[in-house]
């Protein structure tokens, strides 16, 4: 129980179909017989009737359609789990709100192409989950409709901006769900409900149409669970409908890799501002729990400096105008004042700042070879998921003054952005807890291409210490 406002955790996990299997656990029990993938979905649907009220993860319900789905799955590793997708991502017959209540959605004509490679998976989708607008923020707040709550805590944040479906992992509504991420948007979620995290490298995955609209890429799709073989054979099955001949195989990982890891250690970002007390605690423990399992740990420097906070607000802000610009292709009724403070806030930052776009742009794409070089040195680099331990519900709600708001997201979101621009991977790890009893995470960076080196840490991080789990402290719903 939170120690200082009293809200308890809250879940879902009972005797039913679902249990408290992961994914995997569940794509077992339904190839053996045990259970039916139609029963899973059944309990997987009154598993989010009965956190609708208290945590609002959903945007669009696809009941009756996973229903009928879950009498003859597709194959795959997830063969009949159930799950969900992001809201800012097309699925056929599905609105995609992106959060906004700036236009009026239509149901998407086909999948997309990432919706596509997702199911290939076999895992059927309950609809859509929430996400802040255009998945800007790193809360999933809004100005009126009330937020995504978090499951460990419901009058803290879950993260953002796939806050929607860390909340109904975390919360045991669906073994895992679908993420993307931005600047953070897969990572800082699971760090906040306790789950795991990897935003792969740049082209790991099919890109959906607007992620290749950017100048530079900085969206990478993805999943949030609650183990890491969920998030390895995830991998390892996408990459059977499409594989990046540009980038080497992950294949499946199983277990951990026999090899000592040269491991950099960063703590302070490159904002100037510190991070707090439990989070340096946090790196500091990671670190020598690593060095106690045999890893080569040394402290790190980032390979980039002040100006890459300019550059990535700017480019932050440049997605925001894009979208004004461009927002009657998303629905013919898009009112730009209807958007929330921080789109029309970064939306009014770059109108300010455009004749900047060259120099930023050349600097933001010199990232990945300094990033890269980092790599030379290092096989991971760990450092913080965010500057602080995870926010109260309000602190970065977008009803507050823009300025006020946009410093506290620099504040709070410092780490995550450079994997995003230089289009290297990055997992979330749910290693700790904070003095609320809410879950405190590491972060881990690889070189481009190897997410195998970070599933493979991944698993002897989850085999030396385990991750918490909420059922043992909450009441279940």
């Amino acid at each position: 129980m939170d120690q200082t406002t009293g809200a308890a955790p809250v879940h879902t996990f009972r005797d039913d179909a679902l249990g408290e299997y992961d994914a995997t656990g569940t794509a077992e029990a339904i190839a053996a017989g045990k259970v039916s993938s139609h029963e899973v979905v059944e309990a997987a649907i009154a598993r989010a009737e009965s956190v609708r009220a208290v945590l609002d993860p959903i945007a669009y319900e696809g009941f009756d359609r996973a229903l009928r789905e879950s009498h003859a799955p597709h194959s795959g590793v997830f063969a009949g789990v159930p799950t969900i997708l992001k809201d800012n991502v097309d699925a056929a017959g599905q609105p995609t709100g992106q959060g906004s209540v700036a236009f009026t959605p239509h149901p998407a004509a086909r999948d997309s192409a990432f919706v596509t490679q997702f199911r290939s998976t076999g895992a059927i989708s309950l609809g859509k989950s929430r996400l802040p607008e255009f998945g800007f923020n790193a809360t999933t707040e809004y100005m009126v409709d009330p937020p995504v709550r978090n499951p460990w805590n419901t009058e803290h944040s879950p993260g953002a901006s796939s806050g929607g479906s860390a909340a109904l992992v975390a919360a045991g509504v669906v073994p895992f769900a679908h993420a993307n991420d931005g600047g953070g948007s897969i990572r800082i979620p699971a760090a906040a409900c306790g789950l795991v995290g990897l935003k792969p490298t740049r082209g790991r995955l099919v890109a959906d149409q607007m992620d290749r609209t950017m100048p530079i890429r900085i969206v990478a799709q993805g999943v949030v669970t609650r183990s890491v073989r969920d998030t390895a054979r995830f991998f390892a099955e996408a990459e059977k409908a499409y594989r990046n001949p540009k980038l080497p195989p992950v294949r499946l990982v199983s277990g951990p890799a026999s090899t000592r890891l040269r491991v950099g250690v960063v703590t302070d970002s490159v904002t100037g501002l510190p991070t707090d007390d439990e989070t340096r605690a946090a790196v500091a423990a990671t670190a020598d729990l690593l060095d106690g399992l045999g890893h080569h740990v040394e402290d790190a420097a980032l390979p980039v400096g002040k100006e890459f906070e300019h550059d990535f607000s700017l480019y932050w802000a440049l997605l925001a105008f894009a979208i004004t610009k461009s927002g009657r292709k998303l629905g013919a009724d898009f009112d730009p004042a209807r958007t929330d403070t921080l789109t029309r806030g970064l939306d009014a930052m770059y109108r300010k700042n455009y004749t900047k776009t060259p120099q930023v742009l050349y600097r933001l794409a010199r990232t990945r070879q300094r990033y890269a070089d980092m790599f030379a040195r290092y096989d991971v680099v760990l450092s913080p998921v965010v500057a602080n331990t995870t926010p109260r519900l309000g602190h970065l709600s977008p009803a507050q003054d823009f300025e006020q708001l946009f410093s506290r997201l620099v504040a709070h979101v410092s780490f995550t952005p450079l994997n995003n621009a230089a289009g290297g991977p990055g997992i979330s790890l749910p290693l700790h807890q904070d003095s609320r009893g809410l879950p405190l995470a590491a972060h881990f960076s690889a070189a481009h291409g190897d997410e195998r080196t970070l599933l493979e840490l991944a698993f002897e991080l989850e085999q030396a210490v385990g991750w918490r789990r909420i059922q043992d402290a909450a009441v279940a719903r």
